[in-house]
């Protein structure tokens, strides 16, 4: 009996933004060295002016891999911003699989692999799936308690999984070159929310994006309070933008935190200058995140899981005041550069 020929396999190209990774990004690289994937694979890593010794670590990363089949590249991102980055890494890369990775983002050992052979199933331009935060301390451990509970991002199925299908979105994602082409890339304007930006264009031009619980990347959350309001006032602020940028991308669940945010700042208006009765809200919402921990924090050390509320409201106060207070003037300028950067050098 004749052994079955082997199938040829994509080479992949594997591109990571980087500013001031020097915590993960070793770790993160070498995830993506360690893939169980036989095809041909390069990382570039496009490096914003870091504070830290980012640089210095990616250096030694070219070093390390000069001599093997599985190559890391570096390209500068003088802007630091995350799309600029992205696009200056597609163009320096030459595969027809393009993989984003974040330089805080650690690979399971399939993911490539597994992320290939569904491109390939399914006929996507894109997919992805789980944003799987994982913590380091007590605070972590109850800020990826709450990213990965539906009280805490609502039904998105790559923080809180679920079944495989078409998304409007997936975290970070495989693409196929020719979508990043066609789309031009990533738009330089948006600082946040570039990944969904890009899903909508790529879908409005009939192309699938698939999620699929077998991919998994694990996420290391922010390790503050501050940090972590930062983040999330981002997201709300960016995704607003999304929303004028293009009409029919809002829908309900992206509208809750923002709502949340009034009904509780009116009930604390009301219960000091008029009745007690305005406090119901404020309590209530209170209540509600207490009791939402409980599921969300079932195996956690005490102190992490009496965090989780903190990350709760954290999360849906900062979205909600970034997507209230998003500032026009920023809409206006994200809308006369319709034209997303076009990647006229790739290979």
């Amino acid at each position: 009996m004749n052994a079955k020929p082997d199938v040829q396999l994509p080479a992949v190209s594997v591109i990571m933004p980087v500013l001031d990774e020097e915590r993960h990004l070793r770790g993160a690289v070498q995830a993506i060295l360690a893939q169980e994937y036989a095809g041909e694979m390069e990382v570039v890593i496009a490096i914003g002016p870091s504070k830290d010794r980012t640089e210095e670590i990616a250096a030694q990363l070219v070093a390390e891999t000069a001599s093997g089949n599985k190559r890391v590249h570096t390209v500068p991102n003088p802007s630091g911003r995350t799309p600029a980055a992205l696009n200056a890494a597609i163009k320096a890369s030459r595969h027809p699989i393009v993989v984003r990775v974040d330089g805080h983002g650690m690979l399971s050992p399939n993911y490539i692999a597994t992320a290939v052979r569904l491109l390939e199933e399914t006929g996507a331009q894109n997919v992805g799936g789980i944003m799987h935060a994982e913590g380091e301390n007590d605070w972590e451990h109850a800020v990826a308690a709450a990213m990965t509970s539906k009280i805490g991002v609502g039904n998105a199925a790559f923080h809180t999984g679920g079944q495989a299908g078409p998304a409007e979105t997936v975290y970070l994602g495989v693409f196929r070159r020719a979508a990043l082409e066609q789309q031009g890339g990533y738009n330089e304007e948006f600082i946040r929310a570039q990944d969904w930006e890009l899903n909508f264009r790529i879908r409005e031009a009939g192309g699938l994006i698939w999620f699929s619980p077998e991919l998994k990347v694990s996420y290391r959350p922010r390790p503050s309070v501050k940090a972590l309001a930062k983040q999330y006032k981002d997201y709300g602020r960016w995704r607003h933008v999304v929303a004028r940028y293009h009409e029919g991308s809002i829908n309900l669940r992206y509208l809750a935190p923002p709502t949340a945010v009034c009904a509780i700042a009116a009930g604390i208006v009301v219960g000091a200058a008029l009745t007690p009765l305005g406090f119901v809200i404020p309590a209530g919402y209170l209540a509600a995140i207490v009791a939402g921990s409980l599921p969300a924090g079932k195996g956690l050390p005490a102190k992490a899981r009496l965090q989780i509320p903190v990350a709760l409201a954290t999360m849906h106060m900062s979205w909600g005041f970034g997507f209230l207070t998003s500032p026009k003037a920023l809409a206006r300028k994200v809308i006369a550069s319709r034209r997303p950067a076009v990647l006229s050098d790739t290979h």
